[in-house]
């Protein structure tokens, strides 16, 4: 087989695991994880069970695969936007922008993630492969707090996990809305940022 044939195929392979992503986070979204089918998948996709189970042997193999691609879109999201340079105050602004545009537009993302993470609570399979992704999104937060009471953006009383739990709590159960309560996401990002800024430092400033 020559280079060219082998690069061929390993793109084809890589193709069509992320298609069996899409179909699989589109089936979570309409049914929850509860609902998830292997021969649903295969059917979306245009394989059989068989092929798929090729590229995903196992419900572990699915999750995590699920998870990678949700990681590679909330990596993709926050390389638009640049970083370096800025404070922590104006990297936080990022963060909720971010933020923002999931919930206006891309809302799959975070009921696929919800899902998996309410899934994980019960389920150690799929905790061992969620509980890092979620992790590594709160230990973004405790950097920017821990930066930003370095260069006094942030109250330097704040404790940086402490500061980052209350953010990212928050901001889970904005995009639950499980029952009928409601408000502003406007209003909730200012509030997180309010609490923390030095002199309470307006949003526009």
């Amino acid at each position: 087989m020559s280079v060219e044939q082998i690069s061929a195929r390993r793109e084809s392979g890589d193709d069509r695991r992320l298609a069996i992503a899409a179909a699989a986070r589109a089936i979570i979204v309409e049914k929850g994880l509860e609902g998830l089918r292997t021969r649903d998948i295969a059917a979306r996709v245009g394989i059989n069970v068989a092929t798929l189970h090729y590229h995903v042997p196992s419900k572990e193999a699915l999750i995590a695969l699920v998870a990678e691609t949700l990681r590679d879109d909330f990596k993709a999201q926050a390389l638009r936007q640049n970083r370096q340079g800025k404070t922590a105050l104006q990297v936080l602004r990022l963060e909720f922008d971010d933020f923002r545009e999931i919930v206006n537009d891309m809302p799959d993302l975070s009921i696929v993630l919800t899902e998996m993470v309410e899934r994980a609570r019960r389920d150690p399979v799929i905790a061992e492969i969620i509980t890092p992704l979620y992790d590594f999104w709160r230990l973004q937060f405790v950097e920017i707090f821990r930066r930003g009471v370095e260069d006094g953006s942030f109250r330097n009383d704040i404790d940086p996990a402490a500061a980052a739990l209350i953010t990212t709590g928050a901001l889970s159960d904005y995009w639950r809305q499980w029952t009928s309560f409601r408000a502003s996401l406007d209003q909730v990002l200012g509030e997180l940022e309010r609490a923390f800024v030095l002199n309470s430092v307006s949003p526009q400033g």
